[in-house]
C-alpha cells in the first residue's frame, strides 16, 4: 500500500497512549545517611539529596536498586551537601538554603521548595511489564516550555509532545518532525510566578507529553531509572546557567571557527577545493575554512585521501593553510569491512567494535557499504579513534566534522539492532540505552584526540548527534535542513532552544542543505547566519551550488557585505564567547531571556537577542520588504540609520534586500572590527557608543584566538566608559592584562545627543 495516499489515514490506534497500570504507592522503609535519603517503595526504590543550592536531584529506580552514579551529561554532580534532615508522621524534609525537598509517604510523591513557596511538585509515578514508567508533574496553565534541545516548530514547547530519539532524518523536517539528531532531555517550565529546570538524565527514548492534560506534563521513558535533576532559579537565565553548571560550559573556541566556513556534498576535487578557495581571495570575500566532505575519502574510508581527485591532499591543506584557510574534513564512524584497511584491521585485532552479546560483530551498511561502528562508550575505543586523528593533525588540520554519528545506518530502523551491547568500560549497556548518547561519545573522543595532538591549540569539533553535555566537546549544527523559506524561519526558534538547552556554539546550513536556493533566499539566509554563533554555506551535491557568486554580481555585493559584517561584529561575537564559557549562558537567546517583565516576548520566534546588547530581527518570508519588530521597552538605536526608537511595542521595520533590521540597546559601547579577510589578521576597533541617559558601557576581550595560554592569563579585558555633559562626550577604557593583546582603538562614534566633542581617557 502507498502511505502517500489516504490509506495512510486509516481509522487506527497509532496515537493510543502506552499503558501503565501499576502505580507507585508508598514509602516502605527510608534511611538517612551520609547527607542522601534511600529507601523502599512499594515498588522499586529510591533516594534524593542536594548536589548544590541550586540543584536537587531524585532518582527513583521501580526495577532494583538505585543506580547513582553520575552520568557523562552530569559531570558536576560530584558531592551530596550537608542538607538539615527532619521526618513527620507523613513525609521526610530535607533542608539547604532556602531550598527543600519533601518525599510524602502515602501516596509517594516529591515536592520541591524554594523560599517556602512550591515551585515543583509530582502527581505519580507508573510502570509497565515493559520496564517503562512514567511520571507525571503539575503544571500550571500558561506555563510556557523551553529547552528540550534541537526540536522544530515554535520556541514555546506547551502544547507539544517531544520524543528524544537520535534520528537521521533527510525528508523535510517540519513542526511534526519530533525526533531529530540531538536528545537533550532538558527543560525549563517558566510559570507567571515561578520558573525551575528539570533535567530528566535518561538516554532511553523519552517522551515529553505537554498537550494530553491541563494541569499537569508527563515524561516517559522506555526503560531505565527516573532520574530527575531538578534546577532552581529565579528566571530562565539563573536556571539555565545553573543547568551548564551541572552539565559543563561551551569551552572558548578557536577564532577561526568564527569566521565564514564555505562547504558542499561535495566538492569532489582537488582543484575544485581550490578553485572555490581562490575565487573568495579573487573576489576579496572574507573566508576562514573550507570543508571537505564524504568524497575526499578513498571509496569513504576515514582517514584516507581519494588516489584518484585527491592525490595531493596534504599538499592541498598546506596551501590553504598558507592562504590563512583552515580545512576541517568530514569523519563518520562507519569503518568499511576491509581487510586490507588498517583501521578495521585495528578494530578487529583489539575488539573495538560494537558487537551482540553473543560476541559477533554489528556490521550495518553506510556510506562505504558494510562497515563496523567503534564502540565509543569504551574509554580504551575513545582513545584508540582520538588518536587516529594523527592523520589529520600531522597536516595542520585542528578542526574536524562528525557526521552519521546517531548512529544512522541504512536500514528500515535508520540504526543499530537494539540489542547490540555496548562495552561501558566494563559494565554491558544494550543500544537501546545508548543510542543517544553514542554521538556524544563519538565527540569526547574526537575533542580530546584533537587535544592530546596538537595540546596547545583550541581544537574545533562540529558534530550532529549528541546528548545533554554534548558543549563541552561540539558545536552543532542543525543537520539536513532544506532551502525552503520555512526551514529559515524556523532555524531561529530551533537555535534558541539549544542554546536554552546549554549548547551555545549552534547553527543552520546557510542557504539550505537540499533543494535549490534562489539568490533572495541565500541573501537573506546570509544575513540571519552572520548573527549565530556558527556561520556555514552547505548544500547537498544534487542542488545548484549556492557559494556568494552564485546568483550574479547584485546578490554577491550583498552576501560579501553580511560576510564582512560578521567579521565587523568579530570582537563583540568573540567577547560574548568569552562570557559564555564563564557563565554558560548562549550567545543567541530569546527576547524573553532578557526582558522577563514583557510575558508576551514568549512568542516572538522570529527575533533573537545577540548577547545583551544587539536585537537581530532577520527576514524570513519570501519578498518582504518590512517587517513588524517587537522592541522591548527602553531606547534602541536602529543600527544603519542610527535613528532612536522607544521600545515596548512593535514597530514598522524598513527590509529591502540589502537591509536586516539590527537594534543596538541604548547605553551600549559596541567594538566594530576593521575588515579582514580571515580572523588570522588582526583588526583595529571603532567604537560605537550608543548613550542612554548620557551613559553607556561596554567590554571588550581578546586573546591570541587560538591556544590555551588565555588559561595563564594571556588576555586582553578592555572595560569601556562613556559619559555625556554639556556637549561633550568622555570615552574612558580600562585595561588588565597583556598590552601586546589590546586591539587598537581607530575611530570613536557617539550616538543620542549632540556631540561637540570627544575625549579620550586610557584610550
Amino acid at each position: 500500500m502507498d502511505a502517500s495516499t489516504s490509506f495512510a489515514i486509516l481509522p487506527s490506534n497509532v496515537k493510543q497512549k502506552t499503558a501503565f497500570p501499576r502505580k507507585i504507592n508508598q514509602v516502605k522503609t527510608a534511611s538517612w545517611a551520609n547527607n542522601c535519603l534511600t529507601g523502599t517503595l512499594d515498588i522499586g526504590q529510591f533516594s534524593c539529596y542536594f548536589v548544590n543550592e541550586k540543584i536537587a536531584r531524585v532518582t527513583v529506580n521501580p526495577f532494583g536498586d538505585v543506580d547513582l552514579t553520575p552520568s557523562i551529561a552530569a559531570i558536576h554532580d560530584t558531592e551530596k551537601q550537608a542538607a538539615k534532615f527532619t521526618e513527620t508522621n507523613d513525609h521526610y524534609e530535607l533542608h539547604f538554603a532556602d531550598k527543600e525537598i519533601i518525599v510524602c509517604k502515602n501516596p509517594f510523591q516529591i515536592i520541591m521548595k524554594q523560599a517556602g513557596k512550591i515551585i515543583f511538585q509530582t502527581e505519580g509515578l507508573a510502570i509497565n511489564r515493559d520496564k517503562e514508567h512514567q511520571i507525571s508533574i503539575q503544571n500550571e496553565p500558561g506555563t510556557a516550555i523551553f529547552g528540550l534541545g534541537e526540536k522544530t516548530g515554535a520556541l514555546n514547547k506547551a502544547g507539544s509532545i517531544i520524543s528524544m530519539w537520535n534520528t537521521d532524518v533527510y525528508s523535510p523536517h517540519n513542526k511534526d518532525t519530533v525526533e531529530l539528531y540531538q536528545s537533550i532531555p532538558f527543560m525549563i517550565a517558566d510559570a507567571a510566578e515561578t520558573t525551575y529546570g528539570l533535567f530528566y538524565d535518561n538516554s532511553h527514548r523519552t517522551e515529553f507529553d505537554f498537550q494530553s492534560f491541563e494541569e499537569m506534563y508527563t515524561v516517559l521513558a522506555e526503560g531505565g531509572q527516573a532520574n530527575l535533576y531538578v534546577i532552581f532559579g529565579e528566571d530562565v537565565k539563573e536556571v539555565v546557567a545553573n543547568y551548564t553548571d551541572l552539565t559543563g560550559k561551551t569551552p572558548l573556541p578557536p577564532k577561526w571557527s568564527l569566521g565564514y566556513h564555505q562547504s558542499r556534498y561535495s566538492y569532489t576535487s582537488e582543484e575544485e577545493v581550490e578553485r572555490i578557495a581562490n575565487t573568495f581571495k579573487e573576489k576579496q570575500i572574507p573566508l576562514d575554512c573550507v570543508f571537505m566532505d564524504i568524497h575526499y575519502m578513498d571509496d569513504f574510508r576515514v582517514f584516507t585521501f581519494n588516489p584518484d581527485t585527491f592525490p595531493n591532499g596534504p599538499e592541498l591543506i598546506a596551501r590553504l593553510r598558507e592562504q590563512n584557510i583552515d580545512v576541517v574534513p568530514i569523519v563518520d564512524p562507519g569503518i568499511k569491512k576491509d581487510v586490507d584497511y588498517s583501521v578495521y584491521q585495528e578494530g578487529i585485532k583489539h575488539n573495538y567494535f560494537c558487537s551482540k552479546l553473543e560476541g559477533e560483530i554489528y556490521y550495518g551498511d553506510v556510506w562505504p557499504g558494510v562497515s563496523a561502528f567503534p564502540d565509543f562508550l569504551s574509554t580504551t575505543v575513545q582513545r584508540w579513534w582520538g588518536d587516529l586523528h594523527k592523520f589529520y593533525t600531522d597536516l595542520g588540520i585542528r578542526g574536524i566534522w562528525n557526521d552519521m554519528n546517531e548512529p544512522s545506518v541504512f536500514n528500515e530502523s535508520k540504526t543499530m539492532d537494539l540489542d547490540v551491547v555496548h562495552n561501558l568500560d566494563g559494565k554491558n549497556v544494550t543500544h537501546k540505552e545508548a543510542h543517544n548518547l553514542y554521538g556524544l561519545y563519538m565527540s569526547k573522543a574526537t575533542f580530546e584526540g584533537l587535544k592530546r595532538l596538537v595540546p596547545n591549540e583550541r581544537p574545533f569539533s562540529l558534530t550532529r548527534a549528541g546528548y545533554a553535555g554534548v558543549q563541552r566537546y561540539s558545536a552543532v549544527w542543525t543537520g539536513d535542513n532544506r532551502s525552503h523559506w520555512e526551514h529559515l524561519e524556523m532555524s531561529l526558534p530551533m537555535i534558541m532552544n539549544l542554546g536554552l538547552s546549554g549548547v551555545a556554539f549552534t547553527g543552520a546550513d546557510v542557504g539550505g542543505f537540499s533543494s535549490d536556493c534562489t539568490k533572495e533566499m541565500l541573501i537573506r539566509w546570509t544575513q540571519a547566519g552572520a548573527f549565530l554563533p556558527y556561520f556555514r554555506n552547505h548544500c547537498v551535491q544534487d542542488s545548484i551550488y549556492q557559494e556568494p557568486w552564485a546568483f550574479g554580481a547584485d546578490a554577491e555585493k550583498i552576501v560579501k557585505q553580511y560576510i564582512e559584517l560578521r567579521y565587523a561584529f568579530l570582537p563583540y561575537i568573540y567577547t560574548e564567547f568569552q562570557k559564555t564559557a564563564e557563565s554558560g549562558l548562549p550567545l543567541v537567546r530569546p527576547l524573553y531571556m532578557e526582558f522577563k517583565d514583557e510575558r508576551d516576548l514568549i512568542q516572538v520566534n522570529d527575533q533573537f537577542m545577540l548577547g545583551e546588547n544587539i536585537l537581530v530581527a532577520p527576514i524570513v518570508r519570501e519578498g518582504q520588504v518590512k517587517r513588524l519588530v517587537r522592541l522591548p521597552k527602553g531606547i534602541w538605536f536602529n543600527y544603519w540609520t542610527k535613528e532612536q526608537l522607544v521600545g515596548g511595542d512593535y514597530i514598522i521595520a524598513d527590509a529591502p534586500i540589502d537591509t536586516m533590521p539590527i537594534y543596538i540597546k541604548a547605553g551600549t559601547i559596541l567594538p566594530v572590527g576593521s575588515s579582514v579577510q580571515n580572523t588570522k589578521e588582526t583588526q583595529d576597533l571603532a567604537l560605537e557608543v550608543y548613550l542612554d541617559g548620557g551613559a553607556a558601557t561596554g567590554y571588550v576581550y581578546n586573546d591570541d584566538g587560538k591556544s590555551y595560554q588565555y588559561e595563564n592569563g594571556a588576555v586582553s579585558k578592555t572595560t569601556l566608559t562613556a559619559t555625556f555633559e554639556n556637549g561633550e562626550a568622555h570615552v574612558k577604557a580600562s585595561h588588565q592584562g597583556e598590552e601586546n593583546l589590546q586591539l587598537k582603538v581607530t575611530t570613536i562614534q557617539v550616538f543620542g545627543e549632540k556631540i561637540d566633542k570627544i575625549t579620550r581617557a586610557g584610550i
